[in-house]
């Protein structure tokens, strides 16, 4: 608790409701930039031990479009629609956000650019659009350079699909079997554990190492939601502040958080409950 928020030595200067406007912006921001740069420390951390993943296909499935559109083993994405594909699992990530629709692809073949356009199809066993490409070639060591690269584009990667999938939950399409909790996240550290152990310690923490990425960045974004009680919604009341150049009343925007918190413990009970239910339902 800030020094002051009891109500004690509200005069006093160092109190953090008399420090400046842009003290207080760097000071609620501090948290979800916080979040970030743990991603990106860890993320180099991944890199720089197993290299990165380039969007180099090792070949196309028998009869979907990717063979139909002349795409072959050695091709490398370089663009979907609109979206720049920096690492193979910037492919993945566009057809689940991308169901169905026909998309431009930009790639790469023995230094000459192509462009065709692919229709994925729906597979019924998988339950999901594929362009019917196999897979990436491999992993690539990466030089320091792109160690930062990569890391940076890691964060960004987690970043966008926390974003997208905020989307997907306003657009209805995204059940409640689709959403975690703490339980949730113990079971995937626990699944996850299990599935490494068989490769190794190393592989065991460096696989908690890439959940720890993902929840970081995501706590990061969800902090910065323009919502009351989050950092985000303290944000927008001090960036209003700087627009005004007058501070909103005290007292008005404790009610406005104190309103958002209750509203945040009501969706944490829903989620826990969610999360409980799924388990005896055996749904992780």
């Amino acid at each position: 608790m800030f020094k002051g928020q009891d109500g004690e030595d509200s005069m006093a200067p160092e109190v953090f409701g008399n420090a400046s406007v842009f003290g207080r912006i760097a000071t609620v921001a501090a948290g979800p930039v916080a979040n970030f740069l743990l991603a990106f420390f860890l993320s180099f951390f991944i890199i720089g031990s197993i290299g990165y993943d380039p969007p180099v296909i090792s070949g196309v499935m028998p009869g979907y479009p990717a063979e139909a559109a002349g795409l072959r083993k050695g091709d490398e994405i370089k663009k979907l629609g609109n979206t720049n594909i920096v690492v193979y699992r910037d492919i993945s990530s566009y057809t689940m956000f991308f169901q169905g629709k026909s998309t431009e692809v930009v790639y790469e073949r023995d230094g000459e650019t192509y462009t065709t356009t692919i229709a994925p199809v729906y597979n019924e066993e998988l339950d999901r659009y594929l362009f019917g490409i196999s897979g990436s070639e491999g992993r690539v060591k990466a030089t320091p350079i792109e160690m930062v690269r990569y890391s940076l584009h890691e964060v960004y990667y987690w970043v966008d699909i926390s974003y997208k999938s905020l989307g997907m939950i306003f657009q209805g399409r995204v059940t409640r079997d689709d959403v975690a909790g703490p339980v949730g996240i113990a079971t995937a550290v626990g699944e996850t554990y299990d599935i490494s152990k068989e490769n190794g310690a190393f592989y065991v923490w460096l696989n908690m190492v890439n959940l720890t990425v993902l929840i970081s960045a995501n706590l990061g974004v969800m902090n910065l939601l323009p919502l009351p009680a989050l950092d985000g919604g303290r944000l927008v009341f001090l960036l209003l502040e700087v627009v005004r150049r007058k501070r909103i009343d005290p007292e008005k925007e404790a009610m406005v958080h104190f309103a958002g918190v209750v509203v945040l413990l009501v969706f944490m009970i829903f989620v826990l409950f969610n999360d409980i239910d799924r388990v005896f339902r055996g749904g992780f």
